[in-house]
């Protein structure tokens, strides 16, 4: 199981800061030369600013195909654990490599935060941690002062904090299994350079995770109409065929796939290749296979059910919203032959307000 996470009592103290040019539009590499350190005053208000994005994330850890030790960004890391002397050093390290990754013309320059951060709470234990975010927006705004007792107003450009671009959280727990890191990237949910080629991390995978992923895929591979190859579904139909995958979740304490295939699938051999393609488009982007056995687990489906339902659309101008919780014996469908028109009739219980 992935480990609670809190950081309601979290301080950052100091932090290494750099811009990271783009090196094949010739654009330079700045970085701190002495550590910047956090006045009490501003603490709080940086802690929340650098942590607020990392509320819900999958973990990750340092990986590399040879040796753990082999990982740059995860050395960087264990030094600056280690030694607190040796920060900017290191911080200084982080920076050069990811400009060094930064060698593609799709890769935007961008500011670059690297903090320690103290007092995060992993499974009730006091941990440290390391957070590196890099901002490549940088945003106008208007700043009102006071001067010669009078008041002026200023243009300014800073950062966002709601749009910090890339971001992970490195937190001293797991050393061997190469820490816990949590991480993001707006520009995609599972970036090739900042996740393989920048850190260099996999994701940590339990029966949890690979619950929630697998019968995420099922449901949105349903839903999105890739058990019909004709393109005819609607979404009543979708959705019973997600809900069909579901229940085979709710009916089973371990997942196979080949008895999902068998059961959900119906052993249809187009419908099995497609789901398999569906499910290789996802292993390309997080890089690495999904296991095809596993334990379910429950909690894990309540989240993934959240995702069933869909809308129906009309060339009246009507609309039928489906809820996770719909049931295909509430709809009939039929063709009044008088009118020439399809139709749809809605069967319910009691009527709600």
């Amino acid at each position: 199981m992935l480990p609670s996470i809190r950081f309601n009592k979290a301080r950052a103290d100091q932090a290494v800061l750099a811009r990271i040019g783009n090196p094949l539009q010739e654009e330079p590499l700045e970085t701190s030369r002495e550590v910047c350190r956090i006045q009490d005053a501003d603490r709080e208000l940086f802690t929340g600013l650098l942590l607020k994005p990392f509320r819900s994330f999958a973990g990750y850890c340092f990986d590399h195909h040879s040796s753990l030790s082999r990982n740059e960004t995860y050395c960087c890391a264990r030094a600056i654990f280690d030694d607190r002397d040796c920060f900017l050093e290191k911080g200084c390290e982080i920076a050069q490599r990811l400009y060094a990754k930064s060698n593609h013309p799709n890769i935007k320059s961008g500011d670059l935060c690297i903090a320690r951060v103290n007092h995060v709470k992993v499974d009730g234990q006091d941990t440290e941690a390391l957070c590196i975010l890099k901002a490549e927006t940088v945003e106008p705004f208007l700043s009102i002062s006071s001067e010669q007792g009078d008041l002026r107003i200023a243009t300014e450009h800073g950062i966002n904090p709601e749009k910090i671009d890339k971001g992970c959280l490195i937190l001293n727990t797991r050393e061997e299994a190469g820490y816990h890191v949590l991480t993001f990237d707006r520009a995609g949910a599972h970036s090739r350079f900042w996740l393989r080629e920048f850190l260099g991390v996999r994701l940590i995978t339990d029966d949890s995770l690979l619950t929630n992923q697998v019968a995420g895929l099922a449901v949105s591979f349903l839903q999105g109409g890739g058990g019909d190859e004709s393109g005819n579904s609607d979404a009543a139909d979708k959705t019973v065929a997600a809900k069909r995958a579901m229940s085979f979740f709710d009916n089973h304490d371990h997942f196979s796939m080949q008895e999902f295939e068998e059961e959900v699938l119906r052993q249809d051999p187009d419908m099995v290749a497609r789901f398999k393609e569906h499910k290789a488009r996802f292993e390309e982007a997080s890089g690495q296979p999904i296991a095809d056995d596993f334990a379910i687990t429950s909690a894990e489906l309540h989240k993934v059910k959240r995702k069933l339902g869909g809308v129906m659309k009309f060339d009246t101008g009507v609309e039928v919203r489906l809820l996770p919780d719909f049931q295909e014996a509430a709809l009939e469908r039929g063709f009044d032959e008088k009118r020439g028109m399809g139709f749809v009739k809605v069967f319910f219980n009691s009527k709600e307000s």
